[in-house]
């Protein structure tokens, strides 16, 4: 496996789930790659978790599910508290080219198990213009060469999906939002989601978080600082946070329709 980033625990860990994954797989195994933070390089080893995809020759049978489950348990177990900072997918190499949203496959949050789970509307175009155009190559093919270019338009709607099916919903009901951190998370999301709307593209959440800094009302700027600088003392506050989430929300559906926002 290459040295895919600066921190020698880190590439331990990925050199440990590489070889796991390689051995469980066997022939079913065509590729491994680091997509979000560590790729697009806003990675903060004080807040980033560890984003990757496996990509599969084919779907994976029970059995296989269970073993990689049992691996990922063991990894957790371990030391290092970067194995619990892992988030990642195992998703077919038909699915990753051809399905806008890929049926249920096996999926890793944070701090969590692996589970099947079928993302939101959305998920999988984002995921596959990062891996596509940013993905770091732990083992098999170059990302380009398994998925297909994804347009700024089906970017723009996919974080319109996005928006409709996970946070709009916390506008009536938001208890990931009573989080200080969690809340963090979402104003810089929200800048995100605004500068893909805009643009058609993404970047990074401290470079999308300054933009809006630079061309949103005023109104929002002391909201996204606090996002910015992860503090306990200075939390963004949570009635402003639902506010911003509720102005991409409405910035997302007049772009949709048509219309611009400010």
């Amino acid at each position: 496996m290459v040295i895919p980033t600066s921190y020698p625990q880190i590439n331990a860990l990925l050199e440990e789930l590489s070889a796991g994954v390689r051995a469980i797989l066997g022939r079913q195994f065509v590729g491994m790659y680091l997509d979000g933070s560590l790729a697009i390089g806003d990675f903060e080893p004080d807040k980033s978790d560890l984003d990757f995809v496996v990509v599969t020759d084919g779907d994976l049978a029970d059995e296989t599910f269970v073993a990689l489950k049992a691996m990922h348990e063991r990894l957790a177990a371990e030391p290092s508290k970067w194995a619990k900072e892992l988030e990642g997918s195992y998703i077919s190499q038909h699915a990753l080219r051809h399905e806008r949203r890929p049926a249920a496959h096996p999926y890793i949050d944070r701090g969590s198990t692996l589970a099947i789970v079928r993302p939101e509307s959305g998920y999988w175009v984002i995921h596959r213009h990062m891996l596509r155009e940013h993905g770091v190559v732990l083992a098999g093919p170059a990302p380009r060469t398994l998925i297909d270019p994804v347009s700024p338009n089906e970017l723009r709607q996919a974080a319109l999906g996005i928006l409709h099916e996970w946070w709009m919903p916390m506008l009536a009901d938001a208890p990931l939002l009573q989080n200080m951190f969690y809340r963090c998370y979402a104003v810089l999301t929200m800048s995100r989601m605004l500068y893909t709307i805009r643009h058609g593209t993404i970047v990074s959440k401290p470079v999308a978080a300054r933009w809006a800094e630079e061309v949103l009302d005023r109104r929002w700027t002391p909201l996204i600082r606090d996002a910015l600088a992860w503090s306990r003392d200075t939390p963004p506050d949570l009635s402003d946070t639902l506010g911003y989430i509720r102005y991409t929300c409405v910035c997302g559906d007049q772009a949709g329709a048509g219309g611009e926002h400010r």
